[in-house]
C-alpha cells in the first residue's frame, strides 16, 4: 500500500477536465511532466502531490477539489487484500465523531501528530460504543496507531464536514463508492425508497433483510426501530454508519439501529421474529439462493416450497414470514415474478390467504436495473379471521417516459410527485376500506382496479396490472378530438414561414486582423471603449475571422461559468410546493417544468447558485441544447440540477442569446468536444466565438432567438401530433368515433 496517493493517466485527464491523449501529449512535450512513480509501463502512476502541483503551475488546474482529494487518500489506505470499501468504514467512523461529538474533534486536532495518531482511535471507539452499544462495533476494529496517510485523511474529512456537514460528507463518499463498483451495488434511490416507507406509514419496527447501503431504513424515521441483514458485512457496517450519520446528534445511545451480516435466506438473523412493516429490494435471478437446504423451512406456507428458478418468491415468503399479524410488507420485484409459469403455486397461495393486497406496475427507471419496469407488491400478514379477499393492482407505469425513450438514463425522466401521488392516492383508499370495511373505491380505467382474489386463480394467476386494469377511455371522445385538431391547427399556423427565419447566404471572405482596440484585444483582452466583445473589422459567424473561447472571456471577467457535478441535493416538489425548483439536465433538454427543489437538509444546498435572467444554461453532456433564462425559457431562481453548466455573460459585452445560438451550433459540439471511456461532454472553456461588437452581437441573437422560438413550436406541434394520432387511433379502435367520410 502507497504511503501517498497515485493516480493513472485516465484519472489526470479526469483531474484536468482533458481526453486521455492529451495526458498523453504532455508527458511528450514537457519534459518536467513528473515522472511514473509506480504501475506498469503499459498503465504507470504517478504521485498525485506532483502531478496536482504541475497541473496547477501549468494554469490547466487551480485547485484539486476537496471531494477528489478525500477520495484520493480513501483509495491509498485500500488493502488489495481486504474489502475495497474498508477505507470508507474508516471514513465513516471519523464522521460519525464529528457529528455526535464534533467538541472533541476540535480539541483533538490540535494536538501533535503523534499524540492525534494514538488519541483518535480511542475517540473513535468510543463514539461507536456510545452510538452502536459496547457489542456494535462498526466493522474491523481500528487499529490503535493510525499512520500519516490515515491522520491526513482525517484532517481532511474535516474539511469536508465544514462544507457538506457530516452525514452530506459521507453520501459523497458513498456516490463515489457506488459509482466506481455499479456492478456489485446498485443502490434503491431515495424516491423509491421514500415511496416504499410512504406505503409502509409509520410503523414502530421495521426490518429490511437485504439492506445495501440502508436507502430502505433510511427513508423512515429516526424514532423507527430499524433492523436490517446483508450479506457483506462491510456493506452492513457502511448502512449502519450511513443510518447513524442520519440520526439527531442529540439522540442517546444505542441507537434503534440493529443491522447484522449474513445471508438472510440462509441464516435468517431474526428467527422467529416479526415486525410491524419489512421492506426490500431483495436481489434477482438468483438461482443458488437455498433451494436444495431449505426445503423443510418453516417460512415456506403449507410446505409450498418456492421453485429453484424463483428466488424472488422465496425473498417474499421471507418477508411475509417476519411481519406480524395485520403488518406490511413492500418488496420491489422483476415484472416476471407475477407471470412465470414456475410461481403459478406460490402466487395463488398468497391469493388464497389473502396475504397479497396489492401489485403496482412502476415505469421503467423507478429504480435499478433502470431498463426494467420494476413491480411493487405490498402484503398485509393475514389476522385470525380476516376474510378480505380482494387485490388491488395499479399500472402506474405512464409516469415514466415513451417505451422509445426507456433507457439507462429513463431514471432521470421519472416524474416522482405524480407517480408518488398515483400509487399512495390508490393504495391508502383501498387500505383504509380493507381494514375498515368500508366500501371499496371506484375502479379508473387506465389506471388501477379492484379484482376479487378468486378471479385471478386460472391456469396462469398473472397478476401483471395490465393484463387486468381496462385502458383509459378515448380522449375525450368526438369533442376532445376536436379541440386537439383545433390546437394543432392553430401551432401550425402560427409558426413563421422558415424561409423568413434562414439567413442570407455570404461569400467568404479572407480573415483580417484586428485594427484597434475596439473591444477584445490580444489572447485575453481588454474592455474597449465601446464595451463590445469582438473588433472593428471582423468577419462575421462562419467568415474564418479572429476568435476568442470561453475560457479567455473568463479569464477577462466578460463571463463566469458554473458547473453543477452532482447537482444540488433535491427532494419531490409535492414535499415543499413553495421551495427553490432544482433544474436538471433532462428537464432543460425536454423543457419541461422543474420536478424537484431544493433540499436544504442536503450537502452543498447553501452554496448553490440560482439562475438569473440572461444566464445560459447548457447540459454537461452537449446534445445541441442551450437555452437563456427568461420568460420564454427556463425559469430564474431556481437551483441547478444534475449535469448542467450555467454561464452568466456580461450583458454589456457578450449577449446572451447570440452566446446561446453558438452553443447550439454544430461547430460548438465539434471542436469542444471532450471525451471519456463511454461518454462525450461538452468542453464548454474551448468553445470558441467570433469576436464581433455587441451590435452586431444583438442582431445576430435576435436571429438565434427566433429560430429556437421556430424549434420549440414545432416541438410542441410534433407532440400534439402523436397525442392526436394516438387519441384517433383509441377511438377508432374502441368504435366511439367513425372513419372520415371519404373512406
Amino acid at each position: 500500500m502507497p504511503d501517498r496517493p497515485e493516480v493513472t493517466a485516465v484519472e489526470i485527464a479526469r483531474l484536468a477536465g482533458v481526453g486521455r491523449a492529451a495526458v498523453s501529449n504532455w508527458r511528450r512535450r514537457h519534459p518536467d511532466f513528473p515522472r511514473p512513480v509506480g504501475g506498469t509501463d503499459s498503465s504507470p502512476t504517478f504521485a498525485l502531490t506532483e502531478v496536482e502541483s504541475w497541473l496547477r503551475t501549468q494554469g490547466k488546474i487551480a485547485e484539486l477539489p476537496l471531494l477528489e482529494r478525500v477520495w484520493r487518500l480513501v483509495e491509498t489506505l485500500r488493502d488489495p487484500a481486504d474489502h475495497p470499501a474498508a477505507p470508507l468504514v474508516q471514513a465513516g467512523t471519523v464522521l460519525l465523531l464529528h457529528h455526535r461529538d464534533p467538541d472533541r474533534w476540535a480539541a483533538l486536532a490540535d494536538q501533535p501528530e503523534t499524540r492525534l495518531a494514538t488519541a483518535l482511535p480511542r475517540a473513535l471507539a468510543e463514539t461507536a460504543a456510545t452510538a452502536f452499544g459496547p457489542d456494535g462495533a462498526v466493522g474491523p476494529r481500528p487499529p490503535g496507531l493510525l499512520g500519516s496517510t490515515q491522520l491526513d485523511l482525517a484532517r481532511l474529512l474535516a474539511e469536508l464536514v465544514a462544507t457538506a456537514g457530516p452525514a452530506g460528507a459521507f453520501e459523497q463518499l458513498l456516490t463515489r463508492y457506488t459509482e466506481a463498483n455499479t456492478r456489485q451495488l446498485s443502490p434503491t434511490p431515495p424516491e423509491a425508497a421514500e415511496l416504499l416507507a410512504a406505503v409502509a406509514g409509520v410503523p414502530a419496527t421495521v426490518l429490511d433483510p437485504a439492506t445495501g447501503l440502508g436507502a430502505l431504513l433510511l427513508a423512515l424515521p429516526a424514532t423507527t426501530d430499524r433492523y436490517g441483514q446483508d450479506t457483506d458485512p462491510v456493506t452492513a457496517a457502511l448502512a449502519r454508519l450511513r443510518l447513524a450519520l442520519h440520526a439527531p446528534a442529540a439522540d442517546p445511545g444505542p441507537l434503534p439501529v440493529d443491522l447484522r451480516p449474513g445471508d438472510a435466506l440462509r441464516a435468517d438473523a431474526y428467527p422467529g421474529h416479526t415486525f410491524d412493516a419489512v421492506l426490500c429490494q431483495p436481489p434477482y435471478n438468483e438461482r443458488d439462493w437455498g433451494h436444495d437446504e431449505l426445503q423443510f423451512d418453516r417460512r415456506w406456507p403449507g410446505g409450498l416450497v418456492p421453485p429453484r428458478g424463483e428466488s424472488e418468491l422465496a425473498w417474499v415468503l421471507h418477508c411475509l414470514a417476519h411481519t406480524r399479524p395485520g403488518g406490511l410488507a413492500a418488496l420491489l420485484l422483476p415484472p416476471t415474478v407475477a407471470a412465470r409459469r414456475a410461481g403459478r403455486r406460490v402466487r395463488a397461495e398468497l391469493l388464497r390467504t389473502g396475504a397479497l393486497r396489492a401489485v403496482v406496475a412502476l415505469p421503467a427507471g423507478a429504480a435499478p436495473p433502470y431498463g426494467v419496469p420494476l413491480h411493487l407488491w405490498v402484503l398485509r400478514a393475514p389476522l385470525p379471521g380476516d376474510d378480505f379477499r380482494q387485490v388491488l393492482l395499479v399500472d402506474a407505469a405512464s409516469a415514466s417516459p415513451s417505451s422509445a425513450e426507456v433507457t439507462e438514463g429513463g431514471r432521470d425522466k421519472v416524474r416522482w410527485p405524480e407517480l408518488h401521488r398515483t400509487v399512495l392516492d390508490a393504495w391508502r383508499a383501498f387500505d383504509l376500506a380493507a381494514r375498515e370495511g368500508l366500501p371499496l373505491p371506484p375502479d379508473r380505467p387506465g389506471r388501477h382496479r379492484t379484482v376479487a382474489a378468486i378471479d385471478l386463480l386460472d391456469d396462469e394467476t398473472d397478476l401483471s396490472p395490465a393484463r387486468h386494469v381496462p385502458p383509459a377511455a378515448p380522449l375525450g371522445g368526438a369533442a376532445g378530438l376536436s379541440h386537439l385538431s383545433g390546437r394543432l391547427t392553430e401551432l401550425l399556423a402560427g409558426l413563421a414561414a422558415p424561409a423568413t427565419l434562414l439567413p442570407e447566404p455570404t461569400e467568404p471572405t479572407e480573415p483580417t486582423e484586428p485594427t484597434g482596440p475596439a473591444g477584445l484585444t490580444g489572447e485575453a483582452g481588454t474592455a474597449g471603449a465601446t464595451g463590445a466583445m469582438g473588433v472593428t473589422g471582423a468577419t462575421g459567424v462562419g467568415g474564418g475571422g479572429a476568435v476568442v473561447t470561453l475560457g479567455e472571456l473568463v479569464r477577462s471577467g466578460f463571463l463566469e461559468v458554473y458547473s453543477s457535478g452532482a447537482g444540488a441535493p433535491a427532494r419531490p416538489a409535492d414535499t415543499d410546493p413553495s421551495g427553490t425548483p432544482v433544474l436538471t439536465d433532462q428537464d432543460l433538454v425536454g423543457g419541461g417544468a422543474p420536478g424537484t427543489v431544493l433540499d436544504r437538509s442536503g450537502a452543498g444546498a447553501d452554496g448553490t447558485p440560482l439562475t438569473r435572467p440572461g444566464d445560459v444554461l447548457v447540459p454537461a453532456l452537449g446534445g445541441g441544447v442551450a437555452r437563456v433564462v427568461g420568460p420564454d425559457g427556463p425559469p430564474a431562481g431556481a437551483a441547478l440540477g444534475r449535469q448542467l453548466h450555467l454561464l452568466r455573460p456580461d450583458p454589456a459585452a457578450l449577449d446572451p442569446e447570440f452566446l446561446a445560438g453558438h452553443l447550439r451550433s454544430t461547430a460548438a459540439a465539434r471542436r469542444a468536444a471532450s471525451h471519456a471511456s463511454t461518454t462525450t461532454r461538452l468542453d464548454i472553456r474551448r468553445v470558441e466565438l467570433p469576436r464581433l461588437p455587441i451590435t452586431e452581437q444583438r442582431r445576430l441573437g435576435a436571429a438565434f432567438a427566433r429560430l429556437a422560438a421556430f424549434d420549440a413550436v414545432l416541438q410542441q406541434a410534433a407532440s400534439l401530433g402523436r397525442t392526436l394520432t394516438q387519441a384517433a387511433t383509441d377511438a377508432l379502435a374502441a368504435g366511439t368515433a367513425e372513419p372520415p367520410s371519404a373512406f
